[in-house]
């Protein structure tokens, strides 16, 4: 098994910290994504090498073995066994148990530590089953693409998965599709997969949760005296009813019109409406007059 440097891979530091990591893999991420490089084998390859990578370093105790092991990590507990074993018998080597990992591809990491005689004695004793290796994917949405529960097939590289996506999965989120991970060893079961999602935002809501924001511009004239307005929401038009003397940062709620909520069906968040009120300019000497009695008026 060649040894991956997962730091280079992310181009961080061995010191580099949670922040700096995820930090670093969104950014790689999001320039070798097979979706912005449609047929690039090289792209395809360095994106694989990203999520694993980031799937070892973002997990502490994944991280610890690594920088220990290197690439045989995950042997470590098979190490670790090994090593407790030999120092209780004295520096021998009896009924070692090896913990994790494909007998058919030992390191030399064993002999370095165990002697040349480990290997062969470790054949000679019957091997557990074990779990696959998780694998992790990165799947970018837009805002619009989460209002509904749709299928999409998702390239594992060297297979292909439909999935149900349900709809409110928020930036960031990540979940568990069972059993489309790596391959188990010795017949154990397969490894999950853990997509983690990228909402963009191609709307002009701002979205907190299942809830949406924006301001809606309106004169003063409907401020002062109310009136009617039509505003856009991501499911068509509505119109509102505006109150007279409507202050400015006046906020109004819509409710249900916002994102659907997360595995709750037929549950929505709300739309909140703040108003801005729009002052009149290039007033011409009547409007002016006007405004002037009316200034009287309230004085």
């Amino acid at each position: 098994m060649e040894f991956i440097d997962y730091y280079k891979v992310l181009e961080i530091d061995k010191n580099a910290d949670t922040a700096a990591i995820k930090k670093a893999y969104r950014r790689l991420a999001r320039k070798y994504h097979p979706d912005l490089n449609p047929g690039d084998e090289a792209a395809k390859r360095k994106f694989q090498q990203i999520n694993e990578a980031n799937e070892v370093l973002s997990d502490p105790e994944k991280r610890k073995k690594y920088d220990r092991y290197g690439k045989d990590w995950q042997h470590a507990e098979a190490f670790e066994q090994a090593e407790r074993e030999r120092q209780t018998a004295g520096g021998g080597y009896q009924h070692y148990t090896y913990s994790g990992g494909d007998p058919g591809q030992f390191s030399d990491f064993f002999e370095s530590m165990f002697g040349s005689g480990f290997e062969s004695r470790y054949r000679e004793r019957q091997s557990p089953r074990f779990k696959g290796q998780d694998l992790n994917a990165t799947l970018r949405l837009n805002l619009t693409d989460v209002l509904t529960s749709r299928r999409q097939t998702i390239d594992l590289g060297d297979r292909k998965i439909r999935i149900r996506i349900p709809a409110g999965v928020e930036d960031g989120q990540t979940i568990r599709i069972k059993g489309y991970g790596g391959p188990g060893l010795n017949e154990g079961p397969p490894g999950d997969l853990y997509i983690t999602f990228e909402i963009l935002n191609n709307t002009r809501f701002k979205r907190l949760g299942s809830d949406l924001y924006a301001e809606e511009e309106i004169s003063l004239y409907t401020a002062v005296l109310g009136g009617e307005i039509t505003i856009e929401t991501l499911d068509g038009k509505v119109k509102l009813n505006v109150s007279p003397g409507t202050q400015n940062g006046t906020r109004v709620k819509l409710r249900g019109k916002g994102i659907p909520v997360y595995k709750q069906e037929n549950r929505f968040g709300d739309l909140y409406i703040t108003y801005t009120v729009a002052l009149p300019t290039n007033l011409t000497a009547e409007e002016k007059e006007l405004f002037t009695k009316l200034s009287s008026l309230r004085k």
